[in-house]
């Protein structure tokens, strides 16, 4: 069955069986942590987690076309004064699966407050682990490019002989750079460090991530038109942002009150869209 553009409430285990296979270009999405969100999802104990998790992972894989990327949000969880191991076990189950563990990025949250606990501190990052069904996949790299930075600007002021070619790494690692390649350059690849305030104005989810965090995404692999699924689509986040570039979306939570919400924003968005296209009031009911 082919779903688009569309918020659903359900089990995504459920929901997923009505997508055709190979049909999402994207699935980018954030599930509850175990033993989070409580008084919405029930929570998932931490010893359970892996298990609960990979009947939708089985989905996912189904539905995602052979060119497609899953890109995973989570988080451990501090079980008896140590981190719990259940997001290394997901990632070696899901291997299992079929799936490739192809890249691991870190978002940096660059509002996160100071704290500790007796044994560590506060976490001032997450993971977002990318996984593939094939090692060719889509990917648009020079859609996320960056500024090249004041580095360039001493760096590159004076070249040395060294810099004009390829200088090989000094510990014979097998890897080395060019620097007079970045003469001249505005824009530059980022590493997979992604640096990004926390969410602090959507109020009507407990653990919402920013809008910037999916579009940066949705950037990175998908093109106008594409497919994106959120199969833990909360208050629609990750539709709000395919809906923003162009994309097509699917968003799935268990939660009606979530998906009332993330349907009531996507509908806003789409109202001023039209409004500044100037077809609002022609082609929208007053």
């Amino acid at each position: 069955m082919r779903l688009q553009n569309e918020i659903i409430a359900g089990d995504c285990e459920q929901v997923l069986q009505r997508l055709d296979d190979n049909s999402v270009d994207l699935i980018f999405t954030s599930p509850p942590y175990a033993d989070q969100r409580k008084n919405t999802y029930g929570g998932v104990r931490p010893d359970e987690y892996v298990e609960w998790f990979l009947p939708k992972a089985e989905q996912l894989l189904r539905v995602l076309k052979p060119t497609g990327t899953f890109v995973l949000n989570i988080k451990e969880r501090v079980v008896n004064g140590e981190r719990h191991t259940y997001v290394i076990e997901l990632i070696l189950r899901m291997r299992e699966q079929g799936w490739l563990w192809t890249e691991e990025f870190m978002w940096h949250k660059k509002n996160s407050y100071p704290g500790k606990w007796p044994n560590r501190f506060r976490d001032g990052w997450e993971r977002l682990l990318q996984f593939n069904k094939h090692r060719r996949f889509h990917m648009y790299q020079d859609a996320v490019m960056v500024p090249v930075g004041d580095w360039a600007q001493d760096r590159l002021s004076k070249l040395s002989e060294t810099d004009l070619r390829r200088d090989e790494s000094r510990v014979e690692s097998g890897f080395g750079k060019n620097v007079s390649n970045w003469l001249g350059r505005d824009l530059v690849y980022p590493d997979n460090v992604i640096h990004m305030a926390t969410e602090c104005s959507n109020r009507g989810h407990s653990a919402a991530f920013p809008l910037e965090l999916p579009t940066w995404f949705i950037k990175l692999f998908t093109q106008e038109g594409d497919l994106v699924l959120d199969p833990f689509v909360g208050s629609g986040t990750t539709a709000l942002a395919a809906k923003r570039l162009g994309r097509r979306y699917l968003g799935i939570d268990i939660s009606e009150e979530y998906c009332q919400i993330a349907e009531e924003r996507v509908m806003q968005l789409q109202r001023q869209l039209l409004e500044e296209s100037g077809t609002y009031h022609a082609e929208s009911p007053q």
